[in-house]
């Protein structure tokens, strides 16, 4: 049995929901390797096994998983925002209550002259250093399109859900008008007073760390076949999308018999546990419905002993309504001088 497996044969015993999520936000990887440096690490949240017989993370969540009450108050008013907003909520929890690590701030807005620059998500600090860390964390789950822009391996050919932007995009953004607003004068001010005085260093000369966060799923077509993006990360978390009209023929390629969960957000993140799954003939009627009355892409969790945990788009025969362009080099370029 592989890692990931393993991981999701333990993630069973996990009983709450928001629980599962916050373990499934421990182990996923980034989509794509990111220049800056990606998502904390397990030995920097203090949750890494050091030694044989270390237990660290699970012994973590299942003390959550006994006790989830702290952590139900805390999501209380994410459960029913948009996805992004909870999955940051996680992350705030997380760097909250995690062995090493303390959150100093989130949703920072740096302003200059009452105009709003933009805003830092979270500022934490490892025990490992004494200088602030600043994460820009996103959640994305992105189809790859077999036609579309530049060459077949481009970032530009994986868009979200309902075509309104790309891997290309976000990254592009992050990279060049999210991680440069902490550079401004306007953010060095705001930051100072979560820097420690004693470090004998001015603050203008320390260094701020810069991390992104960008866990979530990439969905290949079912047919014809694509290759990964550029720069994505090995491990990174994958799925398949498919139009409704092909769902015949990708159901009778199921190798065994195979039960599935409707996914609705927030809850896109981690597994649904296997006793709330229903047979595929019960969910088919469902799939009908949806797709005559609506056009929205439906987000499918499928199981099977055989082949174990699969995740699944169908979408409807017009998709996708849009393919955003590609970013240019000059586009979302933040600048940090006055």
């Amino acid at each position: 049995m592989g890692e990931a497996q393993e991981w999701a044969a333990w993630m069973e015993r996990l009983e709450h929901p928001l629980v599962r999520d916050l373990a499934w936000l421990c182990v996923a990887p980034d989509l794509v390797v990111m220049q800056s440096g990606g998502r904390p690490t397990l030995a920097e949240l203090g949750l890494e096994d050091q030694n044989p017989g270390d237990q660290k993370l699970r012994e973590f969540l299942e003390a959550q998983d006994s006790e989830p009450q702290h952590l139900q108050v805390y999501m209380q008013s994410a459960i029913k925002r948009r996805l992004g907003h909870y999955h940051e909520r996680l992350w705030q929890y997380l760097l909250t209550v995690a062995p090493n690590s303390e959150l100093l701030a989130h949703n920072l807005p740096i302003t200059r002259e009452r105009t709003t620059l933009g805003e830092l998500d979270i500022l934490y600090r490892s025990e490992n250093s004494a200088v602030p860390i600043h994460l820009e964390v996103a959640i994305k789950f992105y189809l790859g399109l077999p036609e579309g822009p530049e060459d077949p391996a481009s970032q530009a050919r994986w868009i979200g859900p309902g075509g309104l932007d790309s891997l290309a995009g976000k990254r592009h953004h992050l990279h060049y008008h999210q991680l440069p607003i902490a550079g401004s004068a306007e953010a060095r001010n705001a930051l100072q007073r979560f820097t420690p005085q004693n470090n004998g260093l001015p603050f203008a000369q320390q260094r701020l760390s810069q991390r992104i966060a960008m866990p979530g799923r990439l969905f290949y077509p079912w047919r014809p076949a694509l290759p990964a993006p550029r720069d994505a990360y090995p491990d990174h978390l994958q799925g398949k999308w498919l139009s409704y009209r092909d769902w015949p023929s990708f159901r009778d390629n199921l190798t065994s018999h195979a039960w599935g969960h409707w996914l609705a957000k927030p809850h896109w993140l981690a597994p649904p546990r296997i006793e709330t799954l229903l047979p595929i003939s019960r969910l088919e009627p469902m799939m009908a419905q949806h797709f005559f009355h609506r056009g929205w892409p439906l987000a499918l969790a499928l199981y099977s002993e055989a082949d174990g945990w699969q995740r699944l788009f169908l979408v409807n025969d017009r998709w996708p309504p849009r393919i955003p362009l590609p970013p240019t080099q000059s586009s979302a370029v933040f600048s940090s001088t006055h």
